[in-house]
């Protein structure tokens, strides 16, 4: 039987490596290239995606699954584990592999439309490896639940720029120290680096939503300030509710109402600062927040993150 799967974030980052690599490349003003696509510069990026597609299979293998027993491919359905909170992450590291993907075909005079569809394909490309070579490991089973999250990690981002022809929902990640994961370190992580990528307790996914497209034109509502809905959950020290509750544990889900920051909304004309930008734009900044729970009902935060 597969064995519960977590730290989803741990073997996707390490699939997000190499885009972020390509930011200070590619967050350059594209907006006045136009067709013909640059042919050397689709090549070389071309060239440097199969390294690194080729790269990121490699080193996946050696640090997740050379030493685990191998099976026939198998499906393993992890739906009711951990309040979706890994479903989440799916979902939020497929939508900045395809943003990064498509500031990189930008990158190569690519038009915008077609520049977001190569990036959202490329967005579930880095992440369908991860199935494949969970579904071949005797300790897991691929989870169709993972691959549905990792392609509306892709839709979502596709479909903005095919609507709106920009972004205007960003999902984002914050992270701060549940406490719980010394209960059971080799699940939730020995370290804090570990249990960033490991401990759901600890990390809340937001959608931030931009305001001022949905306002009059001639408003001067500040156009990088957004709303932002969270999700997160609380006591998952097991991936089940059964177990949570025969160990003592009472898992909830935890619902959040924030403000957050648009930086690529703030006008910007260095390399570094874009780069930097488009980095900072991944993650929630700490903000004022309400939080709705079963087991506090609502509670405000002066400051979460």
């Amino acid at each position: 039987m597969p064995v519960t799967k977590t730290g989803v974030l741990q073997k996707s980052a390490f699939c997000l490596l190499f885009f972020i690599s390509l930011l200070s490349a590619t967050a350059q003003d594209t907006t006045g290239l136009q067709p013909p696509t640059d042919k050397k510069r689709l090549h070389l990026l071309l060239a440097g995606g199969a390294t690194a597609y080729t790269a990121t299979l490699v080193g996946l293998h050696q640090l997740w699954y050379k030493e685990q027993p191998r099976s026939a491919f198998r499906f393993f359905n992890d739906n009711a584990e951990w309040k979706q909170i890994d479903k989440a992450g799916h979902v939020y590291t497929a939508y900045h592999i395809s943003r990064v993907g498509m500031q990189a075909f930008r990158w190569t005079g690519m038009t915008s439309r077609k520049a977001a569809l190569l990036g959202g394909v490329t967005g579930l490309l880095f992440q369908t490896p991860i199935e494949v070579m969970d579904g071949f490991s005797a300790a897991y089973g691929a989870s169709w639940g993972d691959m549905a999250a990792n392609a509306s990690g892709s839709v979502l981002f596709v479909g903005q720029h095919l609507l709106w022809q920009e972004e205007r929902i960003h999902p984002k990640f914050s992270f701060f120290p549940s406490g719980l994961a010394p209960r059971r370190p080799n699940m939730l992580g020995a370290n804090l680096l570990q249990q960033v990528l490991k401990d759901y307790n600890g990390q809340t996914y937001w959608l931030a939503f931009d305001i001022k497209p949905w306002l009059r034109k001639e408003s001067h509502f500040p156009a990088w300030l957004n709303l932002s809905l969270g999700y997160g959950a609380q006591e998952l020290v097991y991936a089940n509710d059964h177990v949570n509750r025969q160990q003592g544990y009472d898992s909830y889900r935890r619902y959040f109402l924030s403000l957050d920051v648009n930086f690529i909304r703030i006008p910007a004309r260095s390399r570094l600062l874009k780069s930097l930008f488009l980095l900072l734009n991944t993650v929630h900044i700490p903000a004022p927040a309400l939080e709705l729970n079963r087991k506090e009902g609502i509670r405000f935060h002066p400051v979460y993150f």
